[in-house]
């Protein structure tokens, strides 16, 4: 069996049959609980108080043995917490139980601040809710969870085109989530000082005039420029209107992959959407792109015991 320990550090499950599919659906896939307590928590919009929220987190790692420390679901509530957070202590113990903690959204300032204080690595993933909660539960989504866990070596291609003229090869620290989450970290020492790198990104409800304006912002920030690629996840939820005549998505990547100096590539399959990969923040990464798409080899990051 493999111990999976909720945690709820944002908002609380806003439907009890959600949560309860997730549960049942990771039983079926060998699953048992711990803490599922933290379900049925709330305090205003968040589950539970500042205190019960961080004690959450202060349990990753806590376990007998190895655990998957899952986030039940995003919304906002790490932003509060994270000047509270003992890191260090996190990542000793998650390291000493081979610990692997998973969570997108929200989580996306967790796994940015673990990594600028301890370089641990954790995973931009599925939470319990949106994502096997779902009641049609995403095949790919679950394929690439448990295939990256299990495999301490992983390759993900993403066949979608992209601009001509593109193509090359680079390695770097893999690292990124939600793209408000990390603009909001931009002076903080919680955000990752990371020369180098492969950034991935996305959001949700956000228009491409407000993306470009984040992507500008870690431009004007000297954070883009330190980077090797940028990589586009899901960005879904918008809505253009007349008034923006042309401008969209699309034109958006295209202006800023023409401004930029490193590859913008787009497609891939992570964010606020139910096809899903699960991506090791802080692991080793090779890119290799071109104009039909790009292939993810991905590796040093915690893997689930045989």
């Amino acid at each position: 069996m493999i111990t999976v320990r909720l945690i709820a550090p944002s908002g609380y499950p806003n439907d009890a049959e959600i949560a309860s599919r997730g549960i049942a659906t990771l039983r079926a896939q060998g699953c048992e609980f711990v803490n599922e307590a933290c379900l049925a928590r709330q305090h205003q919009r968040f589950a539970g108080d500042d205190e019960a929220r961080l004690a959450d987190l202060h349990q990753i790692g806590t376990g007998a043995g190895q655990e998957i420390a899952m986030a039940v679901r995003g919304g906002y509530g790490l932003t509060r917490l994270l000047d509270r957070i003992d890191f260090a202590a996190i990542h000793q113990r998650a390291q000493a139980t081979d610990t692997i903690i998973v969570g997108h959204s929200d989580f996306t300032a967790f796994s940015l601040a673990y990594l600028a204080a301890t370089g641990g690595v954790s995973f931009a993933g599925p939470h319990l809710c949106s994502d096997f909660g779902l009641a049609e539960v995403d095949a790919f989504m679950v394929e690439h969870f448990w295939g990256i866990l299990r495999e301490p070596a992983y390759r993900l291609r993403v066949e979608a085109p992209q601009a001509a003229g593109q193509g090359g090869r680079i390695t770097g620290k893999l690292w990124g989530g939600n793209l408000a989450m990390l603009c909001s970290l931009i002076g903080t020492p919680y955000l990752p000082k990371i020369e180098g790198g492969i950034l991935f990104v996305e959001d949700i409800n956000e228009h491409p005039y407000r993306v470009e304006r984040m992507l500008l912002q870690l431009e004007q920030a000297g954070v883009l420029p330190n980077q090797q690629a940028l990589v586009l996840g899901d960005f879904s939820g918008y809505r253009t209107t007349p008034y923006d005549a042309g401008y969209d998505f699309d034109a958006m990547r295209d202006y800023l992959a023409e401004r930029l100096p490193i590859p913008v590539l787009s497609g891939l399959p992570f964010g606020h959407c139910p096809t899903k990969a699960t991506l090791p923040i802080g692991a080793q990464a090779g890119l290799e792109f071109d104009s039909a798409g790009f292939t993810l080899h991905l590796s040093r990051y915690p893997t689930l015991h045989r």
